[in-house]
């Protein structure tokens, strides 16, 4: 019978099922950061349990860990305990940490890719929402709560009800100046924040094809925006180029990228729905209102709320419908996160940075989403190139994605920010957030209001 990508991952990967119960799925690679970790190493030693697959295991400090120069030292009491936390149960149970001082410290979902350990046909978990940014590699990859990460800490494996497969075929050539960003926030805006509810997203069309690794995550991380359990790509020469050389990366390569190549949809292979967009169509994305669906063309009007809970959006961010964004100043600029934060977001922002100023009263952060990116960025000069722009360069982590590390957005103030969320307070109390790509966030940067990049020249 003809199977999906999706499919072939999880049928490879049940350990038993019955009718009508979850299934046991056994668990390649299991992430860890300091945030939902903590309880699930103390219900461990509750239990007596020791962690069955350490060498299955990564861990990395993200989330509390603030971006200023200064390291543990200068990170909150709250966090700080986190932090030790973390260090202290990965060295007892001997899994690998990424910690601070590691050259390869950053954000969960950035340092494994970057590190070759997220492989096409792995299951991967992590106690993190975002987690579905490894599916680019053609894994299935997904969020977990606490005490499942204690389940997998104990046995490797967790307990989950099938879902179904959902195709998403992007046709055509994006334009000039469309990103994976703007695609998925497209996507986002027809089928809604529940659209995804119960399936995983496959991503298909000569529009994804043509994504680099960083966009193809771009597109998979925001498949939980839409209420996805996952996101998927099928694997390809884009795929086995990036992972070649890294030092995760298996030592039979070339053995490994032929069974990798079966990893694709079947001809004629059932999906539950399927949503086709004309890429072509695609203009760069800006959201309005408070969830990611909430999000129109940059050069269109505010629309018309249709509900509730959309001029309830409307009143909180303090915008007009019928009005365009353009032109709307704000006052924080975010470049970074777990959505935007790697060499190729970098490379775009700095094309529009480049020989241009952030107007004096705005604010521009640039966060790299590890230590790996931050070294190559400024190998290559990026680093010089928003600081004489007048945006701060940060050390590595979640930063103001979610705001509980020091990098807030003062209540009240608009930020336009290359996160994936975009919820009330999401990004400090009162706080109002516009999500879109790195070329509008930088060219709103340089202008002091919410602007189409295509309307700037750009220097790379």
């Amino acid at each position: 019978m003809p199977r999906t990508l999706f499919d072939k991952v999880w049928d490879a990967h049940v350990v038993h099922e019955s009718p009508g119960r979850p299934s046991i799925l056994y668990i390649d690679l299991h992430l860890v950061h300091e945030v939902t970790s903590p309880q699930a190493f103390a219900g461990l030693e509750a239990r007596g349990l020791p962690v069955r697959r350490p060498e299955r295991t990564l861990a990395t400090m993200d989330h509390s860990t603030p971006t200023r120069p200064g390291g543990l030292k200068i990170v909150a009491d709250a966090g700080r305990a986190q932090l030790e936390m973390l260090a202290r149960r990965c060295a007892e149970h001997g899994i690998e940490l990424f910690d601070l001082d590691s050259p390869n410290n950053g954000i969960v979902h950035v340092v494994a890719p970057e590190q070759g350990r997220t492989h096409p046909g792995m299951t991967v978990v992590c106690g993190d929402s975002h987690t579905s940014t490894h599916g680019a590699f053609g894994a299935l990859a997904f969020g977990i709560g606490t005490s499942e990460v204690e389940h997998v800490l104990a046995t490797q494996c967790l307990l989950q009800y099938r879902p179904d497969a959902f195709e998403v075929r992007f046709d055509g050539a994006a334009r000039p100046g469309v990103t994976g960003k703007d695609l998925i926030l497209a996507l986002i805006a027809e089928i809604g924040i529940g659209g995804g509810t119960g399936h995983v997203l496959e991503y298909t069309g000569d529009a994804v094809r043509a994504l680099s690794m960083e966009g193809r995550m771009t597109l998979c991380n925001m498949s939980i925006e839409a209420g996805a359990r996952a996101g998927m790509v099928a694997p390809d020469d884009t795929t086995f180029e990036y992972l070649a050389g890294r030092p995760g990366a298996p030592e039979d390569f070339d053995a490994a990228t032929a069974r990798w190549r079966a990893l694709k949809t079947d001809d004629d292979a059932a999906f539950a729905r399927r949503v086709t967009i004309d890429a072509s169509a695609v203009a760069p994305r800006i959201t309005w209102g408070t969830t990611p669906a909430m999000n129109v063309a940059v050069d269109q009007p505010v629309p018309a709320p249709d509900s509730d809970a959309a001029r309830r959006a409307l009143a909180y961010m303090q915008l007009e419908a019928g009005r365009p964004l353009l032109g709307q100043p704000v006052d924080v600029v975010f470049i970074g996160s777990c959505t935007n934060s790697r060499l190729d977001d970098l490379r775009q922002a700095a094309s529009v940075f480049d020989g241009r100023r952030v107007p004096e009263g705005l604010r521009a952060l640039v966060v790299p989403g590890s230590r790996a990116v931050k070294r190559a960025a400024e190998a290559e000069g990026l680093d010089r190139v928003f600081t004489a722009a007048g945006a701060e360069w940060r050390e590595p982590g979640c930063s103001m994605c979610l705001a509980m590390n020091g990098d807030q957005v003062p209540s009240g103030k608009l930020a336009v920010s290359t996160s994936n969320r975009n919820f009330e307070g999401r990004q400090g109390p009162g706080s109002r957030t516009l999500l879109a790509s790195p070329l509008t966030a930088a060219a709103t940067a340089v202008s002091g209001v919410v602007t189409d990049a295509r309307t700037l020249e750009t220097s790379r």
